[in-house]
């Protein structure tokens, strides 16, 4: 009987093992989606909240973008299986685009992926509870919260407030005001404009800030971690600059 019981165990296991391997051989990322699918939706306020639950996420704002219009491709690849069939929606309500994907089962692997284009002039409020972010183009009131993925955002100059629960933070842009801030991750803001404001901050990372040259109050904390700041100092100065990690360097310098 033990004997019998043994063989019974070891063929279940070879049978899990190999629908493992057929499954994982059958996963992809969105990127691999040669066909993506597009829609418009109407945009009738002057601010678009983003609702996504898994997804990456590309965020534009672009002259081509009709006025009153939001324009979303999507990509999707996903395979569950035992279970129900993957799926993907989407939906606006209330200038809310909500993206969401069910991907639930034994042995399930999906991966989705869109991108939206937003009409110049419209301040856009991010809420993706896992995937990271891009954005780039933003003359508007942008932010961005993720719980786990990165950040990154590019050629903006509206006030940015940019938060990951697990993952770095970047920026490259000229915006005045910047809020950074990640639980677990690295923090680096490159501003090509003198900033009235710049917070940034890591429960464990390093933050690295690139500024104009021009004097700033300048305050930094770092339970574990080395204090470089380069850039001129007036504690008088209207523009601030703060900087506070539980563990990493903080490097605060001019622009070469």
């Amino acid at each position: 009987m033990s004997r019998s019981a043994s063989a019974r165990v070891a063929a279940v296991a070879g049978v899990v093992v190999a629908l493992v391997a057929t499954a994982t051989a059958c996963g992809g990322s969105a990127e691999d989606d040669t066909s993506p699918e597009r829609r418009s939706f109407a945009l009738h306020g002057s601010t678009l909240t983003v609702d996504s639950d898994d997804s990456a996420l590309e965020i534009v704002a672009a002259d081509s973008a009709k006025a009153g219009t939001v324009e979303v491709t999507r990509w999707f690849q996903g395979s569950v299986l035992i279970g129900d069939d993957p799926r993907v929606t989407w939906s606006m309500k209330d200038d809310r685009l909500v993206l969401r994907m069910k991907c639930s089962g034994f042995v399930a692997d999906c991966s989705a992926k869109h991108r939206i284009e937003v009409p110049r002039g419209i301040a856009v409020k991010v809420e993706d509870r896992d995937g990271s972010v891009r954005a780039r183009g933003f003359q508007d009131a942008l932010s961005i919260r993720t719980g786990d993925g990165s950040v990154h955002v590019t050629d903006s100059t509206g006030p940015l407030e940019l938060r990951s629960g697990d993952g770095s933070v970047r920026a490259e842009v000229s915006s005045r005001r910047v809020r950074a801030t990640t639980g677990d991750g690295s923090v680096r803001l490159e501003l090509d404009a003198v900033p009235d404001r710049v917070e940034a901050g890591s429960g464990d990372g390093s933050i690295s800030m690139v500024l104009p040259r021009a004097a700033y109050r300048v305050t930094t904390k770092t339970d574990d971690g080395s204090v470089d700041v380069s850039v001129p100092r007036n504690d008088a100065s209207s523009h601030v600059v703060s900087a506070t990690t539980g563990d990493g360097r903080i490097t605060v310098r001019t622009v070469d």
